[in-house]
C-alpha cells in the first residue's frame, strides 16, 4: 500500500507500543516508524516481539513484557526512556478473546481477559505518565464494538472493552491539564488479520458478514494505523477523550438490504 501520509509527520517523536507482536499493534508500531518516530514494542513472547522489532527496523527496540504485571511495564517504559528520551506516543493494544457462553465461562477465563484488556490498559497508560512529554503527549488505546454493543458469548470481552472506554474519557480529564491526551480507536471487522480468518471460514459468511456494514466491506489494518498515526500526530491536537470508530459504520447497526437509489432533481 503506498503511503499516503508524510514521512516525517513523526520526526523526533517517540512512540511506545503495547501488544506489538502481530497484527493490528505491530502495522501500528510500523507505521509510526515510518511517519519518523523511534518505537519500542513489547509483548509476552521474547522471540516475537524481537522478529517484531527488526521488521520495524530502523532505531526499533523491544522487550518481553506481561501488560499484567505492573513493575515490568514500569521497566519496560524505563527502558524506552533511556534509549530514546522522553516519549510522545504511547499505544495500548494488548487483548484477549475467545467464544464462549456465560455458562461455559468459568471464573478464572473471565478474569484472564479483563486482566490482559482492561488491567493491561490501566498498566500501560498508568506507568507512562511519568516518563511522558507534557505538555504534548498521546496515549491511545484499542478498543472494541462490544464496549457499547452487548453481544453473545462475549461476556468478558464486552465488561473489559467497556472499562477500556471509560478508563480513556477518565484519564482524558484527569491529564488534560498536563496537555496529555487520552483517545481510543475502536475497530470493525478487520480482514488481513488471524482472528477475522478464523470467524470467517467461508465465502459465504465473508459476504453475510460485509452485506451488514453500511460501507460494505471489512477494514485493514492500514485503515487501523491510519486513524492511530492521526491521533499521535499534532493533526488532532485538540482531541481528546475520544473513542474514535474506525468500523465501516457497523457500530450503528444492521444495515443489511438494498441501498435505495434516489433520483437526481
Amino acid at each position: 500500500m503506498a503511503e499516503t501520509f508524510q514521512p516525517d509527520l513523526l520526526a523526533g517523536k517517540v512512540a511506545f507500543v503495547a501488544g506489538a507482536s502481530s497484527g493490528i499493534n505491530l502495522r501500528i508500531a510500523q507505521r509510526y516508524a515510518a511517519a519518523g518516530a523511534k518505537v519500542m514494542v513489547i509483548s509476552r513472547s521474547e522471540e516475537k516481539i524481537a522478529a517484531a522489532a527488526a521488521s520495524i527496523g530502523g532505531d526499533a527496540i523491544s522487550m518481553a513484557c506481561d501488560v499484567r504485571d505492573y513493575a515490568k511495564v514500569a521497566e519496560a517504559f524505563a527502558r524506552c526512556r533511556d534509549a530514546f528520551g522522553e516519549i510522545d506516543i504511547v499505544l495500548s493494544g494488548a487483548a484477549g478473546n475467545f467464544l464462549a457462553p456465560a455458562l461455559g465461562m468459568s471464573a478464572n477465563a473471565f478474569k484472564t481477559v479483563i486482566d490482559i484488556d482492561l488491567l493491561g490498559t490501566f498498566n500501560v497508560l498508568h506507568a507512562s505518565y511519568q516518563h511522558l512529554r507534557k505538555p504534548g503527549a498521546s496515549l491511545v488505546s484499542i478498543t472494541a464494538g462490544q464496549a457499547v454493543r452487548p453481544m453473545m458469548y462475549q461476556i468478558h470481552a464486552c465488561a473489559a472493552k467497556a472499562g477500556v472506554n471509560q478508563v480513556t474519557k477518565c484519564l482524558a480529564m484527569e491529564w488534560g491539564p498536563a496537555g496529555v491526551r487520552v483517545n481510543a480507536v475502536s475497530p470493525g471487522p478487520i480482514g488481513d488479520t488471524e482472528g477475522m480468518a478464523r470467524l470467517a471460514p467461508n465465502e459465504d459468511y465473508v459476504k453475510s458478514s460485509k452485506s451488514r456494514i453500511p460501507l460494505r466491506d471489512w477494514g485493514t489494518k492500514d485503515d487501523i494505523a491510519d486513524a492511530c498515526l492521526w491521533l499521535a500526530s499534532d493533526a488532532s491536537r485538540y482531541v481528546t477523550g475520544a473513542i474514535i470508530n474506525v468500523d465501516g459504520g457497523s457500530e450503528l447497526g444492521d444495515a443489511g438490504g438494498d441501498a435505495l437509489t434516489v433520483a437526481p432533481r
